[in-house]
């Protein structure tokens, strides 16, 4: 695996690939990766000839200071689990080397900016797509992977790729979950072990959610998914919702012809869990 930290030094690696015709798959994370991650440089190497990873702790998508503080940084782990999986090319640049010292970035994300994580995180797509146009540019790929964890991430991309009109297909992987259901996440370590088995809880709502969907009414869904996880002991509910999954709208009612989702953020342990599942 080539470990690459200069834009300069990538672009002279992957030019003669890309004139070769070589497809590039493309996995963005922050670090401290587990399964989740490893399954997306899996699905890209099914996809594409040549599979680039970056790390990258982006510090214009965080909202509070601390919690950037906080994120953990297991690099040399991150190197072992990558040459594991059999990743080709790492990329892993300073913020120095990404950002310049006055950068502005404001792109139009519409409706996706004003609910759920958008409403509860301001200012965080901003810098997700900021740092992913960048990280796009640089590496110029042909796919890139996402993980179905964050959904809406994932739309917010797809609006971005869409907005620039960027030539590359977007792949949404399914989220890998623990043995107990819960979604593989980097913070999952900061949860101790009654706070994990607490958190078991998001995935068994969401699945009790998807089977009584033609027995209730999408609100009585998610009022009742929402007494749930807040009558279990340590959870604090941010938000759970059902959406249509291809504008990313609020759902009133079901449809055959367009698929729904559901979605929740939670907080256990004072961390803060994401999830959703197909309906």
């Amino acid at each position: 695996m080539e470990l690459i930290s200069t834009k300069l030094s990538l672009s002279q690696l992957l030019e003669p690939l890309h004139r070769k015709g070589q497809c590039i798959a493309f996995v963005p994370t922050m670090g401290a990766l587990h399964q989740g991650h490893l399954a997306l440089v899996a699905q890209a190497k099914q996809l594409a000839d040549i599979v680039v990873c970056s790390i990258f702790v982006n510090p214009t998508q965080f909202n509070d200071p601390k919690d950037l503080e906080k994120y953990p940084r297991p690099f040399e782990r991150d190197i072992e689990l990558l040459q594991l999986a059999h990743c080709d090319i790492l990329f892993h640049p300073t913020v120095d080397e990404m950002y310049g010292e006055y950068e502005q970035w404001n792109l139009n994300l519409g409706h996706l900016e004003q609910v759920l994580e958008g409403l509860h995180r301001p200012g965080h797509f901003q810098g997700v797509t900021q740092v992913l146009k960048k990280l796009f540019d640089a590496v110029k790929p042909n796919i890139a992977c996402f993980g179905q964890k964050d959904f809406q991430q994932y739309k917010v991309v797809e609006h971005m790729v869409n907005q620039f009109k960027l030539p590359l297909a977007l792949e949404l992987c399914p989220t890998v979950r623990e043995p107990d259901g819960l979604a593989m996440s980097s913070r999952n370590v900061r949860l101790t072990d009654a706070g994990r088995r607490q958190a078991s809880q998001l995935y068994k709502t969401l699945q009790q959610t998807k089977a009584d969907l033609h027995r209730k009414s999408l609100d009585n869904l998610c009022t009742d998914a929402i007494n749930v996880l807040e009558n279990s002991p340590g959870i604090r509910v941010e938000y759970f919702a059902i959406f249509h999954a291809d504008n990313f709208t609020v759902a009133s009612e079901t449809s055959r012809e367009r698929p729904l989702i559901a979605l929740a953020a939670i907080w256990v342990d004072g961390v803060r869990l994401i999830d959703n599942l197909f309906l």
